[in-house]
């Protein structure tokens, strides 16, 4: 079993940066391929970011340009940069791991089979 805790959330005018961490603990790997996605009030959760196992990234169009994902394998950690904030990014934001085919990176949250519990992000106008 994997474990994931979110940190890094918090209130933050527009315009500004803050960065989440993910640390996984329990049966981990730096195979696994993982994600970041959110979910705004009323809205379905969605894809933000991936990152293989070797470090291969994608992001969302909403977020390419303003969000980095990325990762330490050594401390089990990954991380999103997200910097030029909008009250758009509004949202709890969750990290997820998938266990096998770290190779690749995957968008769907049906992907994915750890979850982080999520942190807030709040960005005022």
């Amino acid at each position: 079993q994997v474990q994931l805790v979110e940190s890094g959330g918090g209130l933050v005018p527009a315009g500004g940066s803050l960065r989440l961490s993910c640390a996984a603990s329990g049966r981990t790997s730096i195979s696994y391929a993982m994600g970041w996605f959110r979910q705004a009030p009323g809205k379905e959760r969605e894809f933000v970011a991936a990152i293989s196992w070797s470090r291969l990234t994608y992001h969302a169009e909403s977020v390419k340009g303003r969000f980095t994902i990325s990762r330490d394998n050594a401390k089990n950690t990954w991380y999103l940069q997200m910097n030029r904030l909008k009250p758009d990014d509004t949202a709890v934001y969750y990290c997820a791991a998938r266990s096998s085919g770290g190779s690749y990176m995957y968008f769907r949250s049906s992907e994915y089979n750890f979850w982080g519990q999520g942190t807030q992000v709040t960005v005022s106008s």
